[in-house]
């Protein structure tokens, strides 16, 4: 019985998987192009399920040699002599793994290869006297990219590229690296971490021992259309009766199409829910993936503690509101879409799903939050909020009015207005643990953005926060708020307004916009 996998190479006898064919022919064309690239995305991400399909995919043009540097002991990177004979014997020990024939193995041996020049002669060799076509792919560059005998491998790799193209020498047809990196700039990455120290005389360290890479613009994320296909074969196992396209859609949403995460939900689902693939199971799905402590997301928080200006701008841009261009000239942005938590949205950078953005949230409240809230929330400040599994945003948001007049109405108006979001997300999470989640929602096409959107098993509600300027901006308000609504299908909206005027009015009630729809208001 397959299952679906979240751990590891997807192997499609064993695991459900989203059809990758378009994925692969676009790759393909590339190899078929002669290209060196590399293939650089997010923990996680696929990179080595692509690669192994990718072989196969290849194999009836192609003898590809797959080797992985994961494992690989220090000692091999010690000295040229020793990485040059591990690189052989990994080719071997490949050939051998895929079957082929001991004759094609042999002629990768070379006792006598001791440096990167002679393991250059050695490649020249084996190459120009056969019409095989050899690509070359290793995985998990990441762990020997802080070594600089694996910088001159790259250089290697990087001269017989250009010798082959001016006819004066032959090496792999194509080659492959996959990791989280960009190993075109890989140096500049030692350098800002101490591992390489350029010296006086050396001018060309900047220099790229991949520039000759081509980009690598293969979207290695799942569309909604891309899940249906996982999704229809396991229906055809299971007979649940989903319905495969809204589920699909739902799951696209909220993971934006990365792949692990898309997995995890699917898992949690098939594994943990009874198999409910309703919008409620999902949500339930998503709230078990949130409080998951998996390699992706414990790289997030390193990631986020290790890295205080991309924390900053996370923050920034989560916490504050505040829209940053997207451009790659940022690095900041460019380390963003590398982790795989940036996207491009209106030309500003956003988050790339709802599941890293809540994550993210997540870890700011706990981290900052305790510190700075000074009054603990009782049980008393969520009596009426949940009544039989039916949540009431009405009462939510009057609760969270009486918690914030008590413990921060006389807090300095400066405090306030930076903190105030974290305020509400911090007690919506108190009450939404386990059942429910709060996010952003996608920009509109307009450029207009929705602050909050909870859901608490089947429901959702739209929670649009704003300060206090005028009577003609809060009315403003009410019909972005109802352009929200309309697109989400909802005919009660919610308007929760932070005064910071000394002499602020204070005030709640329904407004009835129609005979069909209604914003709650309510001023604090």
């Amino acid at each position: 019985m397959r299952r679906f996998n979240v751990t590891g190479t997807c192997i499609s006898d064993e695991d459900y998987m989203v059809d990758i064919t378009s994925k692969l022919k676009q790759i393909k064309a590339m190899v078929d192009d002669k290209a060196y690239f590399t293939i650089n995305r997010g923990r996680q991400y696929g990179k080595s399920t692509t690669l192994f399909h990718l072989r196969y995919f290849l194999a009836n043009e192609y003898t590809v040699i797959h080797l992985k540097f994961e494992g690989l002991g220090q000692a091999t990177f010690s000295n040229e002599e020793k990485f040059c004979r591990a690189f052989l014997e990994m080719i071997e020990e490949a050939l051998e793994a895929t079957g082929h024939p001991e004759s094609e193995q042999e002629k990768w041996i070379n006792k006598s290869v001791d440096d990167f020049r002679s393991l250059g002669r050695h490649i020249r060799k084996v190459c120009k006297s056969t019409d095989i076509k050899y690509v070359l792919m290793i995985d998990e560059v990441d762990k020997a990219s802080n070594h600089l005998v694996f910088l001159d491998f790259l250089g290697k790799l990087r001269d017989k590229f250009l010798g082959r193209r001016e006819g004066t020498d032959f090496t792999f047809h194509s080659v492959i690296l996959a990791g989280v990196y960009d190993i075109k700039n890989i140096k500049l990455k030692m350098i800002r971490e101490g591992v390489y120290v350029p010296t006086n005389a050396e001018t060309s360290f900047y220099n790229s021992p991949w520039n000759i890479a081509t980009s690598f613009n293969v979207d290695m994320s799942f569309s909604a259309e891309e899940i249906e296909t996982m999704l229809n074969e396991y229906e055809a196992d299971h007979k649940t009766e989903m319905d495969i396209a809204s589920t699909a859609m739902a799951i696209y949403k909220y993971t934006g199409g990365y792949p692990v995460l898309v997995s995890s939900i699917c898992k949690y689902i098939d594994e943990n829910l009874e198999k409910n693939w309703s919008l409620s199971g999902i949500n339930q799905a998503i709230n078990l993936v949130l409080k998951e402590d998996s390699p992706l997301f414990d790289s997030l928080k390193k990631n986020l503690s290790s890295n205080k200006e991309l924390s900053e701008m996370i923050y920034d841009i989560l916490m504050r509101g505040n829209r940053w261009p997207f451009t790659f000239d940022n690095l900041l942005v460019g380390l963003g879409i590398r982790y795989g938590y940036f996207k491009e949205a209106g030309r500003r950078v956003a988050i790339s799903n709802p599941i890293f953005e809540m994550r993210m949230t997540n870890y700011f409240v706990s981290k900052d939050m305790q510190k700075k809230i000074s009054a603990d929330i009782d049980f008393d400040d969520h009596v009426g909020i949940v009544v039989n599994d039916i949540f009431n945003m009405q009462v939510c948001l009057e609760k969270f009015a009486k918690y914030y007049h008590e413990h921060y109405s006389e807090k300095d108006a400066e405090f306030l207005h930076d903190e105030a979001r974290y305020l509400l997300l911090f007690f919506l999470n108190s009450i939404l643990n386990g059942k429910g989640f709060v996010h952003n929602e996608d920009q509109l096409r307009d450029g207009r953005r929705m602050d909050l959107a909870v859901n608490y098993l089947k429901q959702q509600f739209i929670i649009e926060l704003k300060i206090w300027r005028g009577q003609k901006r809060h009315h403003d308000g009410y019909e972005q708020l109802l352009g929200y609504m309309d697109k989400k299908g909802l005919n009660e909206g919610y308007m929760l307004t932070f005064d910071f005027n000394q002499k602020k009015q204070i005030g709640k009630g329904w407004i009835d916009i129609d005979d069909v729809r209604r914003i709650f208001d309510i001023r604090v």
